[in-house]
């Protein structure tokens, strides 16, 4: 696909679910890394960048390869390679994952400098500071991080922001490091303990997950050998949930965890939009008429800085004045220009975008900038009176598992070209 044309002004309605997370199946792929035997992962949401990885296990030696449309077996190495290919590094952040489980098995990790979606600084100096007080060597050269140790050590680390990549890649090289890692100021993510709860099943004995201190006693070994299924994806449901939203609708969102979602689900809440949360499920009724509100992005159990832009495209028709306060990305504001575009009234100053509800937005052509600043377009092209050309596909398919198909079962009129 190179585009998608949407026919704004459709009500969506009916029931759907939610596919596996993209944010868990990524360092859960890299954690098989650590592994001796082969495990099976179900739930697996069919996107570009969980091809990415698959790709990357096999260039590191492991056999990965799909068992069904959404199970991927990963066999161990035979012989693990130490370098990743910088193509797959560069282009996805995630891939760096691999260094964590690399370093501690092999003593040495060859990790490009990481690449993705282009909001925002991510270095990963907190994940390279980790590794040093683990006992490694860090040096950069060439565009890319050389990690070396003859063996890890357990230690305490202190976080000086609660990371999510950083708290999963040193939880996974302290499964196997000697003795005893807590890192403090953990991120808190549901993504973060999906990928304990696996490794955990595997073998590994890690606490505290859910909570800002994680304690992982380090083995000498982890088997594997069994199954595990991924968590539901939040994002896609929350943008699932938004289109709803937006187009008056009255929608059911399957399969997924309203705990996850909480500040979010609340939010939604305070501009008078009805939320009925059940087991596995969340209910929306929207009349089309919704009141502004302000929220602030913010680690978990924040509201969630990836639902920031879906979101701000429903503001743009809400009654009022709304405020949103970027305090992940500084460049996470991207989709702006395009929401304008389409009649947005909207004002960004120093990381706070000020958004003035207007009547309707009206179709445009608007190109996607990154992966959730794409799903903000196609929701405001639902509700866009005339029709609205998205180009830049590209972003949508590294993040959402059939993400047109599911919106057209509901309702809307979506051509993709």
């Amino acid at each position: 696909m190179d585009r998608l044309v949407i026919h704004g002004g459709n009500r969506l309605s009916g029931h759907i679910a939610a596919s596996g997370a993209k944010n868990a199946v990524l360092p859960i792929l890299a954690a098989c890394i650590l592994l001796d035997e082969p495990v099976t992962l179900h739930n697996v949401p069919v996107l570009m960048d969980v091809r990415v990885m698959i790709r990357m296990l096999n260039a590191l030696g492991l056999r990965a390869e799909y068992c069904d449309t959404n199970s991927v077996t990963v066999f161990p190495a035979k012989c693990l390679k130490t370098m990743a290919p910088y193509d797959l590094v560069t282009a996805m952040r995630a891939s760096f994952f691999v260094a964590g489980p690399i370093l501690v098995r092999k003593g040495f990790a060859k990790v490009s400098l990481p690449g993705g979606c282009a909001i925002g600084a991510r270095v990963v100096d907190i994940h390279l500071m980790g590794f040093e007080k683990m006992g490694a060597t860090v040096s950069v050269e060439h565009g890319f991080v050389l990690l070396k140790a003859t063996q890890l050590v357990g230690c305490s680390i202190d976080l000086p922001f609660p990371s999510v990549g950083a708290t999963e890649n040193l939880m996974m090289a302290a499964t196997l490091a000697q003795g005893t890692t807590v890192i403090n100021n953990a991120a808190r993510e549901p993504e973060v303990c999906d990928l304990g709860s696996f490794l955990n099943i595997m073998g590994a004995n890690i606490t505290g997950l859910g909570t800002p201190s994680i304690t992982i006693e380090g083995k000498p070994r982890i088997l594997g050998n069994k199954e595990y299924s991924i968590m539901p994806d939040r994002i896609e449901a929350a943008t699932l949930i938004l289109a709803g939203v937006i187009t008056g609708g009255d929608l059911t969102v399957k399969h997924m965890n309203p705990d996850d979602l909480t500040a979010f689900l609340d939010c939604l809440r305070k501009m008078n939009v009805i939320v009925d949360s059940g087991d596995r499920t969340v209910r929306v009724q929207s009349s089309g008429e919704f009141s502004a509100c302000q929220f602030d992005t913010q680690p978990y159990p924040g509201f969630p800085t990836d639902i920031q832009a879906q979101l701000m495209a429903v503001l743009t028709v809400a009654n009022g004045v709304s405020i949103v306060r970027e305090t992940i990305f500084e460049k996470r504001f991207m989709h702006v220009n395009e929401l304008q575009r389409m009649g947005a009234v909207i004002g960004v100053r120093s990381g706070e975008a000020v958004i003035e509800g207007v009547p309707h937005l009206s179709g445009a052509d608007v190109r996607m900038t990154d992966l959730r600043a794409g799903a903000a377009l196609v929701i405001a092209g639902l509700a866009a009176r005339g029709t609205t050309v998205v180009h830049g596909l590209q972003h949508l398919s590294r993040g959402y598992e059939n993400l047109i198909g599911k919106l057209c079962d509901l309702g809307a009129k979506i051509e993709p070209i």
